[in-house]
């Protein structure tokens, strides 16, 4: 790792942090998902499995309510296996097989899910079961004949049709005793006009039937109330609901006898022992019911130490794998970073290069950091050969005035007109230098200030050739101006004769006599273009790319006065920069060179 970065921010470091607690965070959300999904398909499993057990019970409980013994029970236990898919065996309380939905030899499971009894039967295995524990199915000499509920239901379809008139809605059903019961009519009940006129008390009245089974049950209870102590004759209480015949004890309460309560419980009890001796022969035997899936008991679902062994396991090892493949990873995405890093804290004098490895976004950097450090070596490069011409084109003109003044003042040369004109031209040149020095630094900084307003391309280059007539002339050369239609340009126009003069100063250098320098200005796109073609000697191809440069110049051997200082035009350039407009040269060695400048054009104003 490099040094001076802390172990916090490495990226190593954090990648690989990343990525565990990633893996972490997946593990564990796959784990709780995992978990709760299967944790709601047992909890679903579980509950309709205890769901099918309770129809099961409910069913084979209402069987042995109907019938004296369980002959014929196997039909009814294969069908319940069936729909259920579960298997189902009915034994004695010793073991001995009743019934079996399983092939014969199948071992039982170990415990019985439940006892099937319909006078001790489970209290949620059938509605109306709840108190008396005895199953309402089990009706055994209360079961009406065919007249007694025809007859009963008459006075039920009465009842009904005189709570109706009376702006009540009954319903009419049936117990499991035969006898028709209303439901639905407590609001008829309550109401003291409805219940005078509609309670006639014959729908309550036992039938005979149940008259003769209702004598039986109070001298069973009446014998078991003079083995407790009391009274030999008990006040009981009958009532006819849709869940059966319901039988209730009623004691004699005496004001300030508090053993009322105890004989009232113990009549209770009484009673249930009554009816359960009462209903004994009527119903099945008590059975054993077993229950189970394939042959098995219903399986617990809980996860045992190897399992979760297993799964700390499991997930050490995807903590494991995924620590592995971060580091690699990592390592491979570091290595050029701190390549990188490591160049980059080189000397800038070294211009150290990273070695591209990769294609993807950390082999693009590295590509932009060499591209970097080469430009950064050629401005190295320019700079000091800048700072070597700026040197040099300082040092001939101070050179030349600092003579001329030295050998002035020994007396050796007269200070005449002549020689003052000379000192004069040095110092011309050397002012020169520094306002072009000066207007690429303002240009450099972007301080470049422009006055900018609309200005006519036919102007401008007349300006221009008037300028540098006499210069071409003295030479010999031929200056001429061509406009194409009438363009115009926002633009500084003493910064655009500057570049245009430039462009033709250095053509007038390197154009010999008798030859031509045009100037040329035409409306191209929305813009406006300047040509300054020559009929000079040409640049050759490998230097066309060098003549924007600073202090750059085709001949080395060049003197100041014959070459120039190089900096003519770089200042086209960033003058043309500067009005938003670009400036290209196309040249042939031996037949001359075309400078172009475009310039974004305006339209002429509305008074010319």
């Amino acid at each position: 790792m490099s040094r001076g970065i802390p172990l916090r921010k490495s990226l190593l470091v954090r990648l690989m942090v990343t990525s565990v607690l990633i893996a972490m965070c997946s593990v564990a959300a796959t784990a709780w998902l995992a978990v709760q999904t299967t944790t709601r398909a047992i909890q679903e499993e579980q509950g309709q499995a205890l769901a099918d057990g309770t129809e099961i019970l409910r069913q084979l409980s209402g069987y042995a309510a109907t019938h004296t013994d369980w002959s014929g029970v196997e039909a009814t236990v294969r069908a319940l296996s069936a729909r259920t898919r579960r298997r189902i065996a009915l034994t004695t309380p010793d073991r001995v097989p009743i019934a079996d939905s399983a092939r014969h030899g199948t071992p039982l499971p170990p415990q019985a899910a439940a006892t099937v009894d319909p006078l001790r039967t489970d209290t949620y295995s059938e509605p109306g079961a709840q108190l008396s524990g005895i199953d309402p199915r089990a009706v055994g000499p209360y079961r009406l004949t065919a007249n007694e509920r025809a007859r009963v239901r008459k006075l039920a379809l009465v009842r009904q049709a005189c709570y109706r008139s009376g702006g009540y809605e009954a319903a009419v059903e049936t117990a499991p005793s035969g006898r028709s019961v209303l439901t639905g009519a407590e609001g008829a009940v309550s109401d003291p006009y409805v219940s005078a006129e509609c309670a006639d008390g014959r729908l309550n009245t036992p039938m005979p039937t149940e008259e003769k089974a209702i004598a039986a049950v109070t001298s069973l209870v009446g014998t078991c109330l003079k083995r407790e102590g009391m009274l030999s004759r008990p006040p009981l209480s009958v009532a006819f609901t849709v869940k059966g015949v319901e039988l209730s004890y009623l004691p004699v309460r005496k004001a300030g006898n508090a053993r009322s309560t105890a004989a009232e419980q113990k009549g209770g009890d009484c009673v249930a022992q009554a009816r359960r001796r009462q209903l004994d022969p009527y119903v099945a035997p008590t059975a054993e019911l077993f229950l189970g899936t394939g042959g098995s008991t219903l399986p617990r679902f809980d996860m045992s130490p190897a399992n979760k062994a297993k799964v700390v396991a499991v997930t050490g090892l995807v903590l494991a794998l995924t620590v592995a493949v971060t580091a690699v990873v990592a390592t491979r995405l570091v290595r050029p970073l701190r390549a990188l890093t490591h160049a980059a804290q080189q000397p800038p004098d070294r211009h150290v290069r990273v070695p591209v490895t990769t294609r993807d976004e950390t082999g693009i950097l590295a590509e932009a950091f060499n591209a970097l450090t080469e430009r950064r070596e050629r401005l190295e490069v320019q700079r000091r050969a800048m700072v070597s011409d700026v040197a040099h084109e300082l040092r001939t003109p101070l050179t030349n005035i600092r003579g001329w003044l030295e050998v002035t003042r020994d007396g050796t040369v007269a200070p005449d007109s002549e020689l003052l004109a000379s000192l004069h031209e040095e110092a011309l040149i050397l002012q020169r230098v520094i306002d072009d020095l000066q207007d690429l630094a303002a240009a450099d900084a972007g301080t470049l200030r422009l006055h900018r307003e609309p200005v006519r391309a036919a102007e401008l280059l007349a300006q221009v050739a008037a300028a540098h007539k006499v210069a071409a002339d003295t030479v010999g050369i031929r200056l001429v101006t061509r406009v194409d239609g009438d363009p115009w340009l926002d633009a500084d126009p003493v910064r655009m004769r500057q570049a245009l003069g430039n462009l033709v100063s250095n053509a007038i250098r390197h154009t010999p006599a008798d030859g031509t320098i045009t100037l040329a200005a035409r409306a191209e796109d929305a813009g406006a273009v300047f040509e300054v073609a020559d009929t000079g000697s040409g640049i050759a191809p490998e230097d066309l790319g060098h003549v924007f440069d600073r202090f750059w110049r085709a001949e080395k051997s060049r003197s100041r006065r014959t070459g120039g200082s190089g900096l003519g035009l770089p200042i086209v350039r960033q003058l043309t920069t500067a009005h938003g407009g670009t400036v290209t040269v196309t040249s042939e060695v031996g037949t001359g060179s075309v400078f172009t400048l475009r310039l974004p054009a305006t339209a002429a104003p509305a008074d010319v």
